[in-house]
């Protein structure tokens, strides 16, 4: 007999993950009610839906700023939706102001790794093979040096970071998500972080 979720456990997931409540039921189905499976299937969904969205014009938006406690720290980011209706959406200024927390308390330097330019990837490739240990067959060495770039990609690029309020997920995913419960795209295009005495 297939699995029909209860309004109870299809309200549960909207409210961990904000996706709109047939979606919710859909992918309870489709895991059987298992929630973990769920949510991977809603993120699953999210970066689909990002796919496809990923040409449309995002010239709305804000600025929202994260000042931390003390006032040593702050930042600002400018986060972009395609329509005005979106950016006004309390859901999008909290996302907005999740990502400038998340900046202020990982410190990326990219938003992602196409901006990274070449020569910085190429020195960090060359650190890195010298960090392999002499005699190993250069398809192993060449496998860890990738292990460890992809490792550096995800402490230097804001959207390989693991999100800081929840690290099972990573910012890609958590604007993913808001990509398939919104359905607008949603970029982030720029940030700047200040910290008290740094240059």
């Amino acid at each position: 007999m297939a699995y029909t979720p209860t309004a109870e456990e299809i309200k549960s997931l909207r409210e961990m993950t904000d996706a709109p409540i047939m979606d919710c039921r859909k992918v309870l189905v489709q895991a059987g009610g298992d929630v973990t499976r769920a949510k991977v299937l809603l993120l699953e969904r999210g970066a689909i839906a990002a796919q496809k969205k990923a040409e449309r014009a995002v010239n709305e938006g804000l600025v929202t700023s994260y000042i931390h406690t003390g006032g040593k720290i702050g930042v600002l980011v400018e986060v972009n939706s395609e329509t005005d209706f979106v950016a006004r959406n309390p859901k999008f200024v909290e996302l907005a102001r999740d990502i400038a927390m998340h900046i202020a308390a990982m410190s990326p330097k990219y938003i992602e790794r196409t901006q990274i330019p070449p020569e910085e990837v190429e020195r960090v490739r060359g650190e890195l093979r010298a960090q392999v240990p002499p005699g190993k067959p250069r398809e192993i060495a060449e496998k860890i040096v990738e292990g460890k770039l992809n490792k550096w990609y995800e402490e230097t690029c804001l959207l390989d970071q693991a999100f800081v309020k929840n690290d099972e997920i990573s910012v890609a995913d958590l604007i993913n998500g808001a990509i398939g419960s919104l359905g607008e795209r949603i970029r982030v295009r720029r940030f700047a972080k200040f910290a008290l005495g740094e240059e």
